[in-house]
């Protein structure tokens, strides 16, 4: 890796990150074309459907793309979906070097996309900054791979661990900086979370306010039906972007629902609730490829003990409740430190007042 190849493939980074949360099913994607050590050409991909981040570099480089090194986060693709294929695009530009920052993990590419290049006579080189650019697309990646969607949970936490007061309470816990963030996190996914509890008790709108950005769907886990009708998240225009995922089948039930516009998803049952890992697969199969998770505690716990949360985002408040307050997790049945459930790369830094603490959970040997 020559510090170059470094140089440009951190400018197609920045491009790359201008897309995250917008081009879903595809992943965000930066491209630059070099050309006797100047940059000609450069895009990132917008939305899915339109031209990907090649074709943006390509068409802003004319000419000057011929005998030029292209730069590109992800290996381009070799097939034809929406859009024609970027490799043949990029042999037809008459490029000289293809520098890519991983392979595309997606079965239809795999490699592809590079040997083609290769076989045009194009030398390729792929792994410059490769945990860079699979950090940019870690939802594309679990869900192009295992059908799954890329689950974060985030809280705002008080320093004895509580996320509410006895009586529920959680309005504030965190800063305002720290809640102006999760917006942002909000606006980067596909779908924000909750248990009906929640909804019972905050009555949350579950949109992007604080900061620019696009309302993710909103995703109900209410094993009963027990949501009121007269909450916000079924008011409006938006109650079209929200999903109740139950297992209650009656039909009768379901159309109280449906006439706001919201849809309900009958998932497999698992001790008396919705089966997570069968309610995974349902929304993966609709092409959600990232999520939110805002609680409630016991809808994290069970998450949490079935190895379904691949990152956790812990906002630590200066302020105390005590004993009486409710923990993130509701998790029962660990006697001993033996059975805790480890966590693994933590990231600590500062947010306004608070404390952020982003870390992955590992596999959990919780008893049954």
């Amino acid at each position: 890796m020559s510090s170059t190849d470094t140089k440009y493939m951190k400018r197609a980074l920045t491009l790359a990150r201008k897309g995250i949360g917008k081009t879903t099913p595809n992943p965000a994607v930066g491209c630059v074309i070099v050309r006797d050590g100047r940059i000609v050409g450069e895009g990132w991909h917008k939305k899915a459907g339109t031209p990907h981040a090649e074709v943006h570099a390509l068409a802003m480089a004319g000419n000057a793309a011929r005998g030029a090194d292209v730069y590109v986060t992800l290996e381009p693709c070799c097939h034809t979906g929406k859009t024609p294929p970027c490799s043949d695009a990029l042999i037809r530009a008459g490029v000289k070097r293809v520098v890519a920052g991983m392979a595309d993990p997606n079965p239809l590419v795999n490699g592809g996309g590079l040997n083609a290049l290769r076989r045009a006579g194009i030398e390729t080189v792929s792994g410059v900054l490769e945990d860079d650019c699979r950090a940019i697309n870690r939802p594309f990646i679990k869900h192009v791979t295992s059908g799954h969607p890329f689950v974060t949970y985030k809280c705002a936490i008080t320093l004895d661990g509580k996320v509410a007061t006895v009586t529920g309470d959680s309005r504030w816990i965190s800063c305002d900086e720290s809640r102006k963030f999760v917006h942002r996190l909000r606006s980067r996914c596909d779908a924000v979370m909750v248990g009906v509890d929640t909804i019972i008790t905050d009555n949350p709108q579950l949109t992007v306010r604080h900061v620019k950005g696009r309302n993710p769907l909103r995703i109900i886990v209410d094993s009963t039906l027990r949501t009121p009708c007269s909450v916000g998240v079924l008011s409006g225009p938006l109650a079209k972007m929200t999903i109740i995922a139950t297992t209650e089948t009656n039909p009768r039930i379901h159309r109280r629902y449906q006439k706001s516009g919201a849809t309900v998803l009958v998932c497999r049952r698992l001790d008396g609730r919705v089966d997570l890992a069968d309610l995974w697969g349902h929304l993966g199969k609709r092409g959600i490829q990232s999520i939110l998770l805002e609680g409630g505690s016991r809808l994290a716990a069970e998450a949490l003990k079935q190895g379904l949360i691949d990152e956790c985002i812990f906002f630590y408040a200066p302020k105390v409740i005590g004993s009486d307050g409710f923990s993130p997790f509701a998790v029962t049945g660990i006697t001993g430190m033996a059975q805790a459930i480890p966590f693994t790369n933590l990231k600590v830094q500062r947010m306004g007042s608070d404390v952020m603490v982003t870390t992955r959970p590992e596999k959990p040997c919780l008893p049954a």
